[in-house]
């Protein structure tokens, strides 16, 4: 109809089969956004995105064949990706890192409210990552007693422009793209460009990654 715009698209990804339903009632219960589909296993993830062509996939890390981290690795080579919200009961310090170095926008635990889950899965179909504070606590803490990761996220952030930094310390801090034009007095769309021109120049996915190279290099 004129003038109206479609739902959010989200793939449901659980081996539980009531997690799944559970999750598939709560978000189709939110306005804006409708299931297209659920998978029991991460092998089952790229026929399901072909079927349905998601915008959004909230997978489960622990499944019986294929984990989520791998299945979220092989939708990120694909020319238009899916975005990918980890949820999940393991928040453990190799789980969270090697789930957002896979490409993952967003890390939550299952024990999250329901409104803030409907939250991430808007936040990051808008381009913008989303932790929970639990998980950015543990994530700091790592990162901040680590000199080697350190020293090569210093290396790789060297190749961005005084402005760049500035935006990438801004975002690492959890601004939207609104809240950081507004701190460096610029616009939404410049904002936009240069996390653009970021992700090209230092050869990352997405923006939860642009945040992890921040905090390991000290910037946020």
């Amino acid at each position: 109809m004129a003038g109206m715009t479609r739902p959010l698209r989200v793939l449901v990804v659980d081996d539980d089969a009531l997690v799944r339903a559970g999750l598939t009632m709560m978000l189709d219960g939110a306005r804006g956004i409708a299931v297209v589909g659920e998978a029991a296993d991460g092998d089952q993830v790229p026929t399901a995105v072909d079927a349905h062509a998601p915008d959004v996939v909230l997978m489960d890390l622990r499944m019986p064949r294929v984990d989520g981290i791998t299945a979220t690795r092989r939708l990120r080579r694909r020319v238009r990706p899916p975005e990918v919200v980890v949820l999940t009961t393991f928040d453990t310090d190799e789980n969270i890192l090697y789930a957002l170095r896979a490409g993952a926008s967003g890390f939550l635990l299952k024990d999250t409210p329901p409104e803030q889950i409907v939250t991430a899965v808007r936040q990051v179909a808008a381009g913008e990552p989303i932790l929970s504070p639990r998980v950015t606590r543990r994530l700091m803490d790592r990162v901040a007693g680590q000199a080697d990761a350190y020293v090569r996220a210093r290396d790789v952030l060297s190749a961005l422009s005084p402005r760049e930094t500035d935006v990438v310390a801004a975002l690492a801090r959890g601004g939207n793209n609104a809240e950081i034009a507004a701190e460096l007095r610029m616009t939404v769309a410049t904002v936009k460009a240069h996390v653009s021109h970021i992700l090209t120049k230092l050869d990352l996915d997405n923006r939860t990654q642009i945040a992890m190279l921040a905090y390991e290099g000290g910037l946020a």
